[in-house]
Formats: structure tokens, C-alpha cells, sequence
């Protein structure tokens, strides 16, 4: 299992501009892509501007890569650039430890 997690600084008050740009195309609670198990926004309670995306997949590095060029990554990129102040962690990492209850 893998996680894909980013964590951005927006511009100031541009959280529902971000979010609708972000989610602009995306169906993951109908018709979630292949793979994935789970994805998740969350806002910092004391910061509402720093966001934090994640989500679980189910496959390999090259799997969730080729899903990521075939499902406009790129332009999901470039719709949400306006409102992105900087970009912290970004990567994907391999789930070691899951529990949930």
C-alpha cells in the first residue's frame, strides 16, 4: 500500500477556491480511480491555510504513477497553482503500519 501525501501553504483565504480547483473532475466517492482506497483533505485547525492531501493506493510505484499521468495530474497541478503559496512534503510513501478501528 502506498500513500501519496502533500502538504501546501495556500495564499491567504483561498482554501475554497483551492479545494474546488483540487476536486474540479475528481469523483472519489462514486467512482473512485482504480487503486485507491482512500483520500483525505484536512486543514490545520490553527491555520486553515496549510492543507494537507493524502490518499491511500493499492498498488505499486509504477502503477500509481501511470494513474496519476493518465488521470491529469499535470493539470490538476496547474488548475490549483493560483492559490499555492509553497509545496512542503510531497511525495509517496510506503504504509508500513495501518491501523483503524
Amino acid at each position: 500500500m502506498l500513500c501519496a501525501l502533500t502538504v501546501r501553504s495556500l495564499k491567504p483565504g483561498t482554501f475554497d477556491q483551492f479545494r474546488e480547483a483540487f476536486m474540479a473532475g475528481e469523483d472519489f466517492e462514486d467512482d473512485p480511480p482504480e487503486g485507491f482506497v482512500r483520500f483525505v483533505m484536512a486543514r490545520d485547525s490553527g491555520s486553515p491555510d496549510e492543507v494537507i492531501s493524502f490518499g491511500l493506493f493499492d498498488g505499486t510505484v509504477d502503477e500509481m504513477r501511470k494513474l496519476a499521468a493518465e488521470s491529469g495530474y499535470d493539470e490538476q497541478l496547474e488548475r490549483i497553482a493560483p492559490f499555492v503559496e509553497s509545496v512542503g512534503t510531497d511525495g509517496l510513501f510506503e504504509v508500513v503500519e495501518d491501523y483503524s478501528t
